[in-house]
C-alpha cells in the first residue's frame, strides 16, 4: 500500500477521461478545481466504469502520475453533485484504494430460502 503522508487530497467527483496524462490532469486542477497543481497536494481521478484511477502529485521538482487498474470490482466513487471536487484525508484515500479488496472479501451469497427449521 502506498503512503502519502499528511498531504491534502482532492478527489474529482464523477468520471474523468483516463487518456489524459499529466498536462491534461493538471489543466483540470487549475481550470475546474481552481487549485494549484504545484501545491504539493494529491489529485485523484477515476474513469466512467470506476475500475481505473489516477493520482497526480507534485513532489517539488516534477510530477508523479500513479495509475491503478482493478481486475475485479470497482472503486466507490462519488458522482458529480453540487461540487466537482471533494476533499479527503490521506487515510481516507488509503481506505478508498484498498476498498475494492475489502468489498470482494465481504461479498456474500444471498440466502434465498426464508424458513426456520
Amino acid at each position: 500500500m502506498m503512503r502519502f503522508g499528511n498531504k491534502s487530497v482532492y478527489l474529482a467527483c464523477g468520471h474523468t477521461d483516463m487518456r489524459k496524462s499529466i498536462n491534461g490532469l493538471s489543466a483540470i486542477v487549475e481550470s475546474s478545481f481552481r487549485l494549484d497543481p504545484f501545491g504539493g497536494a494529491l489529485f485523484v481521478f477515476c474513469n466512467r466504469s470506476r475500475d481505473r484511477l489516477k493520482i497526480l502529485e507534485w513532489d517539488g521538482d516534477g510530477f508523479w502520475l500513479y495509475f491503478k487498474r482493478l481486475e475485479k470490482g470497482h472503486f466507490k466513487w462519488p458522482s458529480v453533485g453540487e461540487d466537482a471536487v471533494m476533499t479527503m484525508t490521506s487515510e481516507e484515500l488509503s481506505i478508498l484504494l484498498g476498498g475494492a479488496k475489502i468489498e470482494l472479501k465481504l461479498k456474500r451469497n444471498e440466502v434465498t430460502e426464508r424458513r426456520v427449521i
